[in-house]
């Protein structure tokens, strides 16, 4: 009996992040958009004026322009056929958006109100969600690690429908511009 011996031509193997590393860059980003949003006064739809000409900011523009696609497209994703390359691909579609999403609205606030006056509201805890689960879900796919991979996905999904779903609450900026002021 004969061994043969392959040799394999593909790239070697990058060593894994660390979860430790993958949560410290996490933190780091999410502190360094925290400081840039105080920095420069936030985004929010506090004002009377800005609720009542349904005026958007560009960072809000942002965050729908790339959550209402992200929407859409997360049961595409969660209910197709896994693993194959058009998975891969709207998996890294619906990634960027979501990580998009996260970003902008670190900047959507109202300076003086939320939590302690810092202008952050409950509603951003799904920002830091978002932006420590993306990577870890990313890395576990990348692992193998196929049904800690999926369960990640489905929370990130059903974190965005419920961030949503707050967001229509009489008093917000989008329940006030779709049902009308309360």
């Amino acid at each position: 009996m004969s061994q043969h011996l392959t040799h394999d031509t593909a790239a070697p193997a990058r060593p894994p992040i660390s979860l430790a590393a993958t949560a410290a860059i996490t933190i780091g980003i999410t502190a360094a958009l925290t400081v840039a949003s105080m920095l420069f006064g936030g985004f929010g739809s506090g004002s009377p004026a800005m609720a009542q000409a349904r005026v958007f900011s560009l960072p809000i523009m942002i965050h729908l322009a790339t959550v209402v696609p992200a929407f859409l497209l997360g049961p595409v994703v969660l209910w197709r056929r896994k693993g194959d390359a058009t998975h891969r691909l709207l998996g890294r579609i619906w990634v960027c958006l979501m990580l998009v999403t996260a970003i902008s609205s670190a900047f959507i606030r109202t300076p003086g109100a939320g939590i302690a006056g810092t202008g952050f509201s409950f509603i951003h805890i799904f920002t830091v969600w978002t932006l420590v689960n993306v990577p870890l879900a990313v890395r576990a796919a990348r692992r193998g690690e196929i049904a800690r991979h999926r369960g990640m996905m489905t929370g990130l999904y059903a974190g965005l429908v419920i961030a949503g779903a707050f967001s229509f609450l009489p008093g917000r900026l989008l329940g006030t511009f779709v049902f009308g002021a309360p």
